[in-house]
C-alpha cells in the first residue's frame, strides 16, 4: 500500500490483480448486477489510488480498508440508482405517453415534448438512449454496436439524460 501511495503504477496493478475479484464479490452482493458491481469496483479503485496515502496499517488490514471503500462505492451506486427510479416513477404520464401517445391531449403534448428533446440529440446519442432505456440494451451491447468503450457509453448515456432533463424542464 505504501508503494501505491507513492504513485507506483506497477504496485497498483499488482494490488488490483490480487484484490479485484474479492472487491467485485463484495460489491456484487450489494448492487445485485455484474455491470453495476464492475462500476463500483472501478470507482473503489479510483478512490484507493487517490487515498492510498491515508491508509493506516494500525487501524485495519489493507484488504479490510479496501473492502470498506468498495462497500461505500456500491452503496453510493445503489442510492443514485434509487433516486433515478423514484424520479422516473414520479411522472408516470411520460411512460404512458410513450407507450400510447393517442390517449389524451396532455399526454400527447408531453410525448411531443419528449420527442422534440430526443430529436435534439445527435443520431448516435439518441439511438443509445432509445436502445438502453426502451429496449433494455446493456452498456456492453451498446459498446459493441457503436464501437466505443463501455465507459464512454456510460458517460454518453448520463450526459444525454441530463440534456433530456434540462430540455424537458425548459417548457416541455
Amino acid at each position: 500500500m505504501t508503494a501505491v501511495a507513492t504513485g507506483d503504477r506497477a504496485a497498483f496493478k499488482t494490488l488490483f490483480d490480487r484484490t479485484s475479484a474479492k472487491l467485485h464479490a463484495t460489491t456484487r452482493r450489494i448492487v445485485r448486477s455484474d455491470a453495476t458491481a464492475e462500476d463500483a469496483v472501478q470507482e473503489a479503485f479510483v478512490r484507493i489510488w487517490r487515498r492510498a496515502g491515508d491508509y493506516d496499517p494500525g487501524i485495519a488490514s489493507p484488504i479490510a480498508w479496501m473492502t470498506t471503500i468498495a462497500r461505500h462505492a456500491a452503496i453510493d451506486m445503489v442510492r443514485r440508482g434509487a433516486e433515478r427510479v423514484s424520479a422516473a416513477a414520479a411522472d408516470p404520464a411520460i411512460a404512458e405517453t410513450i407507450a400510447d401517445p393517442s390517449t389524451g391531449a396532455d399526454r400527447l403534448a408531453a410525448g411531443q415534448g419528449l420527442m422534440r428533446c430526443l430529436e435534439a440529440l445527435d443520431t448516435d446519442r439518441r439511438g443509445m438512449v432509445v436502445l438502453a432505456y426502451c429496449h433494455g440494451w446493456s452498456r456492453e451491447e451498446l459498446a459493441e454496436r457503436f464501437e466505443r468503450p463501455a465507459a464512454t457509453i456510460k458517460t454518453i448515456l448520463r450526459r444525454s439524460l441530463i440534456a433530456l432533463k434540462e430540455c424537458l424542464g425548459d417548457g416541455a
